[in-house]
Formats: structure tokens, sequence, C-alpha cells
């Protein structure tokens, strides 16, 4: 049984939809992440979404899916899509633009 960090590593790109512009979604997405310890970037779409990448412990990764559900507090997000791919080594949590 190997203890290597990387074994449980993964990687979700998640969609979020709603009112998720304009409402720090982004700055509390980064916020988060950090304090969990997930790598990863968070942008705002021109369609009105947003974009992230989260990336570290499976169970930390899905904590931040989950988060992504309701946000920031003045958030009102309508639906998140995910989607799971093996880690790129991402380092940080960064907001990109």
């Amino acid at each position: 049984m190997s203890d290597s960090s990387t074994d449980d590593r993964t990687r979700a790109h998640v969609f979020v939809s709603g009112k998720v512009q304009g409402v720090y979604y982004r700055a509390n997405t980064r916020d988060t992440a950090r304090e969990k310890g997930v790598s990863g970037w968070v942008k705002n779409l021109a369609d009105g979404r947003v974009e992230a990448v989260f990336e570290g412990p499976e169970e930390r990764v899905e904590e931040m899916v989950e988060w992504c559900h309701t946000g920031s507090p003045s958030a009102d997000v309508d639906d998140v899509e995910v989607e799971y791919d093996d880690p790129e080594d991402e380092d940080g949590f960064r907001i990109r633009r």
C-alpha cells in the first residue's frame, strides 16, 4: 500500500452558472480553496458562467465542488457541471483574468 500523496489526487473542472459574476465568487473560491489546501484556478467566462479547476486530495476537491453549489454569500447558483481529469500538477490557487 503506497502512502504517496499523488495517489489520491484528483482534478475537477467545474462550470458554475447562475448569478455568479460580480458577487465576489472568484475571490471567495480562491480563499476557500487556499484554506482547504486545494490548487487550481478560477475565472469568469464571457457567457456569465464561472469556470474553475480544483486539484488536490480527492476529499478536499469534493468539498470544493460541493462548495460551488452555494459559493459566495451573494451568489445565486443555478447549476454546477463537473468533469474529472488526471491531475496536471497545479501549484497554488489563483484567479485568472
